[in-house]
């Protein structure tokens, strides 16, 4: 691939190319501005082709709700806009409880959910085995949400960051980032390993990467990552197109019968920013006990090495980083399997045809970071998603993309401002399910 030198000027640089850099730049260029999107590898390369596939408002925090029901409904209007099959669905998730303790945390969310505007109902279990009677277990009913829906990662993506080029955006893959220039406390350009270019704006929908731009500023963003593993299985026979999550156990059966299944944790890979902000990700630590697995090793090492004075993974930490393959973990593989089996017994056996990871980005409270940072004017965050980035991105995308244009988004940011922290202001996690 010959590298192209990026443009000298542009209204918008946006940082990263996955579903939110890649909404971001759709709907600026789709209204006229110049933006370019600058991604160090493939886009689509990373986690917003590696999710789930699930596009739903359920279980979202209250202050992250509003968004997350701009996306579905962004979403439904991409799927038809695109020149791609994405496979959009809107057939509604299910979730169960299996304790009186979760059936009364999903009643709490359903009714703050409802004063939202959003429609979702509790089930009985009488009620979930009339919708799902191949499910087997112990669980008391489920939380019901119509209108979420799903769609195929890694096509979506690339589609939507083909519309923005159609619309006259200009998208670099392979072209990391070296730097960022201020003046008189704004952004005013961008270095990167093909060029610089001088503009007013930056929006940095770097995923996993983006405390280390911030820190390019002096920024102090308090993020963590978790490795998530994820398998498909062969196909079988029609089971829902109703997402569905149970014990120890998320499913989306796809168009050719196969499902993708996962479970809601992951692997955290001790590096040294692990050490930062520790005290802030206790809860969280505490919260996903369970099912997050803290791993102390290679990746450790790998860090200390990047550290190093002189090293070119500290002279060139984004270009280094290039074409990461996290790997998954087999244990939680073969976990997800049984649960699957034990949710639907009627299966028999089902084989995993295959299985990967991704780097999913994380901050204290799980709900995303969006606006601009008050002490560098111009400079936009839009990451922090905690796994919600692939549901979240096109609503995100839209509403940077308003907030840089009219200098008023159509959802509120003010509850994920990246203040928050320092103001103690985080989100509530009993509204959560």
């Amino acid at each position: 691939m010959v590298a192209r030198r990026v443009a000298e000027r542009a209204d918008v640089v946006v940082v990263g190319g996955g579903i939110v850099g890649s909404s971001t730049a759709y709907f600026l260029a789709k209204r006229g501005a110049r933006v370019v999107l600058l991604e160090k590898g493939d886009v689509a390369g990373e986690q917003s082709s590696r999710n789930w596939g699930w596009t739903r408002q359920q279980g979202r925090n209250p202050r992250e709700l509003p968004l997350a029901m701009l996306s579905i409904r962004t979403w439904g209007e991409l799927a038809r806009e695109l020149d791609a099959d994405t496979e959009w669905i809107q057939e509604g998730s299910l979730r169960l409880a299996y304790t009186e303790e979760a059936m009364a945390r999903f009643e709490r969310w359903t009714r703050a959910a409802r004063d939202l505007g959003l429609e979702t109902h509790l089930l009985s279990a009488r009620e979930v085995r009339t919708r799902l009677p191949a499910l087997e277990g112990p669980y008391l009913g489920g939380a019901y949400t119509p209108s979420d829906g799903q769609i195929e990662p890694g096509p979506s993506t690339t589609a939507v960051a083909r519309a923005a080029e159609a619309h006259g955006g200009d998208i670099h893959p392979h072209c990391a980032v070296e730097g960022l220039e201020v003046a008189n406390g704004a952004i005013s350009g961008v270095l990167t390993e093909h060029g610089a270019i001088k503009t007013p704006v930056v929006v940095c929908a770097a995923g996993a990467w983006s405390a280390r731009l911030g820190r390019l500023l002096g920024l102090d963003l308090p993020q963590r990552t978790v490795r998530a593993t994820v398998a498909r299985t062969t196909p079988v026979q029609p089971i829902t197109r109703t997402l569905l999550w149970g014990q120890g156990v998320a499913i989306r059966q796809r168009r050719d019968g196969s499902l993708n299944i996962a479970e809601g944790g992951g692997d955290h890979d001790v590096t040294l920013d692990s050490l930062r902000h520790l005290q802030a990700f206790l809860p969280n630590y505490w919260r996903n006990r369970r099912t997050l697995r803290v791993r102390l090793g290679l990746e450790l090492w790998r860090d200390v090495r990047r550290a190093l004075p002189g090293s070119q993974a500290r002279r060139h930490p984004f270009t280094w980083s290039r074409g990461v393959e996290p790997q998954p973990n087999p244990a939680i593989v073969r976990e997800t399997r049984q649960s699957l089996l034990r949710l639907i017994p009627s299966l028999g056996s089902v084989d995993i045809q295959r299985a990967w990871a991704g780097i999913i980005d994380a901050t204290p409270d799980a709900v995303p970071v969006l606006g601009e940072v008050p002490s560098v004017r111009g400079f936009i965050f839009a990451t922090g998603f905690s796994g919600h980035g692939f549901a979240l991105g096109p609503g995100a995308g839209k509403v940077i993309a308003e907030l840089i244009l009219d200098g008023k988004p159509s959802v509120d940011l003010t509850p994920l401002r990246y203040t928050r922290f320092r103001e103690r202001d985080t989100a509530d996690w009993t509204l959560t399910i």
